[in-house]
């Protein structure tokens, strides 16, 4: 069926429960057995197949939201006494089978937040407050603590575990069964438990049309940022020194600087742990 003729007509089995504060758009689909508590809003041509629950949420535009996905329920924050929260999820954004998504405690903007065309897969968690820029991707079981920020295009792989208050960096890839306590610098890749990064996300900078020059310049900042021979302070003066500044390296150095949990850049486990260049 052509998106046009999708767009001309809303679908709603008979089975469905809608709260009537909800406010549906067009072209939008509603399987068998959804539940749509009050204070919900969805975008036209958004799909919510069999056995959903959505409350206290807003969703884009052309979403997929699988079997028993629940999405706005209570946060698990003992802290929460009933306060008007919610989730905001943006357009393209695709969720699978039992991904939960908890609306906000009553602290920030009262929000827990989902970017566009992002993609979490299978039985992933996102916790209270939240928020997953663009192009976010969740592998199955992936588990974020409550205020956890993921940047633009992050991919997480499956089974991994993060502390509430974390941060993860626009373009970082995490190898899966890791877990942090510490934040995650942009544009790197990590592997093990904690994820030290081990390079740069080539892949995703070269897909995203960052030049050669950029990439190699943001490269030889990073391995200064890792290397034994500097602590962190060192590392960026000698950046600034002697590296062409550009606003890959720059953000590298202002999510350092800004950090509250500290950064996750050097491992702190023995040679011998067995974690090999990626």
């Amino acid at each position: 069926m052509a998106e046009s003729a999708v767009l001309e007509k809303t679908s709603i089995h008979p089975s469905a429960v809608i709260h009537p504060t909800a406010e549906i758009g067009e072209g939008v689909y509603i399987g068998p057995n959804v539940v749509i508590g009050e204070n919900v809003k969805i975008g036209n041509g958004t799909r919510i197949i069999a056995n959903a629950y959505i409350e206290f949420a807003e969703i884009g535009e052309n979403c997929t939201i699988s079997p028993f996905a629940t999405i706005g329920s209570e946060p698990q924050d003992l802290g929460y006494k009933g306060e008007l929260t919610k989730v905001v999820i943006g357009n393209e954004t695709i969720i699978k089978e039992n991904v939960t998504i908890h609306r906000a405690a009553a602290c920030g903007d009262f929000t827990t937040r989902v970017g566009n065309k992002c993609l979490l897969m299978v039985g992933s968690h996102i916790a209270h407050n939240c928020v997953l820029e663009d192009q976010v991707i969740l592998a199955n079981l992936v588990t974020l603590g409550g205020h956890v920020h993921v940047g633009f295009g992050a991919f997480v792989g499956g089974m991994s575990v993060f502390h509430q208050n974390i941060r993860i960096g626009s373009m970082a890839i995490v190898s899966g069964f890791s877990a942090s306590r510490l934040d995650i610098l942009p544009y790197t890749k990590g592997d093990g438990r904690p994820p030290v990064p081990k390079g740069l996300n080539v892949v995703a900078m070269r897909r995203r049309g960052i030049s050669q020059e950029v990439r190699t310049a943001t490269n030889r900042a990073f391995k200064l940022l890792i290397s034994d021979e500097y602590n962190t302070s060192q590392a960026i003066e000698k950046i600034k020194a002697e590296i062409p500044m550009n606003e890959y390296i720059e953000n590298m150095i202002e999510f350092i600087q800004t950090s509250k949990r500290g950064v996750l850049l050097k491992s702190r486990k023995a040679p011998t742990d067995g974690m090999g260049e990626m």
